[in-house]
């Protein structure tokens, strides 16, 4: 596994692991926890993925303990993202909330559920519209300061925010959405990484599952599973998507790997400070998504891909309404 470096120094593996689908999401949870500690350990042990993505809204709170059981005994091995910025209550997450005295309050939970004694990277999950972000860079720096806290992050901020924030302590990394189908990050988010030094993490690297090739209009979705909410997978706007997975099926064809590598390859591809975190329940996917490492794109393909979107099309957006609406503040 190569790694990569994100902003002041942070190094990680190349690709990482989003845990967030082994507690919630993406249907019914898998019943069988040693299951997901093993491919979590695995994930270490053969395929050298060192960073791994928590947060104390996901489940709420058991996916920190699971990530927690199953990297502790390889804490001097991995790198451990989780995020704050959430208002949760009775199980359920109501609103924003980044006030300087719950971020410190879900730090030390977090550590707790983490069984660490620091927290890697911390980011701010979504912008609070109620908190100006100058207190949030201020109280993570006082966190860093304390030793709870090594590096500080922000999760689908836009540019002006990123500024703002990086100004009061310097911002390690930006996570958001980013992959051949969802492009927002590149006019605007981007740049500013760039510019300023920033790592950039992006998260749903294959669509939801849907650059895999694995998901088609045909494709039902159950119970607790997010992509029935969203309009990108809508009936109405699945099948029109599908020309796009089609193009990087047939690349992946030619070039002897599979669909998702080659997507997981072209962000790679896009900086050097670009670092995807696909996440899954199972060993071989881990494998197959490590894997896109060794799949070095020619400029030719790359220029292809990086006009894929625009010129196919992508119909319906990545968010419900209401997720929209807290992106990009």
């Amino acid at each position: 596994m190569h790694t990569r470096t994100l902003g002041q120094g942070l190094q990680v593996s190349a690709i990482g692991l989003g845990a967030m689908g082994m507690s919630q999401s993406y249907g019914p949870n898998p019943g069988d926890r040693d299951d997901m500690i093993g491919v979590l350990r695995h994930a270490v042990t053969e395929a050298g993925i060192t960073f791994f993505d928590t947060a104390e809204v996901y489940g709420p709170y058991v996916n920190e303990e699971l990530v927690g059981e199953a990297l502790a005994p390889l804490r001097e091995q991995v790198v451990i993202a989780t995020k704050f910025g959430w208002n949760i209550a009775d199980g359920k997450m109501i609103g924003t909330d980044s006030r300087p005295e719950q971020i410190r309050r879900v730090a030390d939970a977090s550590l707790r559920r983490l069984r660490t004694d620091v927290i890697d990277l911390f980011y701010q999950h979504r912008v609070d519209p109620d908190v100006p972000i100058e207190d949030v860079a201020g109280t993570v720096a006082e966190l860093i300061q304390d030793g709870k806290v090594r590096h500080f992050g922000l999760s689908e901020a836009g540019a002006e925010t990123i500024r703002r924030a990086h100004a009061v302590h310097p911002v390690t990394a930006l996570q958001s959405e980013y992959s051949l189908w969802t492009r927002d990050p590149e006019p605007e988010v981007l740049p500013t990484c760039a510019e300023l030094g920033i790592g950039f993490v992006p998260f749903s690297p294959l669509g939801k599952g849907f650059l895999t090739g694995t998901v088609a209009s045909s494709t039902q979705f159950g119970a607790g599973d997010i992509r029935g909410t969203i309009p990108r997978f809508a009936a109405e706007n699945i099948g029109a998507n599908e020309e796009l997975v089609a193009h990087v099926r047939a690349l992946a064809e030619a070039r002897g790997c599979t669909p998702g590598q080659i997507a997981l390859a072209w962000l790679l591809a896009q900086q050097p400070w670009i670092v995807p975190i696909p996440g899954t329940r199972r060993r071989g996917r881990v494998d197959e998504n490590a894997g896109a490492t060794g799949v070095a794109l020619s400029a030719d393909e790359v220029a292809d891909l990086d006009a894929l979107a625009a010129r196919v099309g992508v119909r319906g957006d990545r968010y419900n309404a209401a997720g929209m609406a807290m992106v990009g503040l």
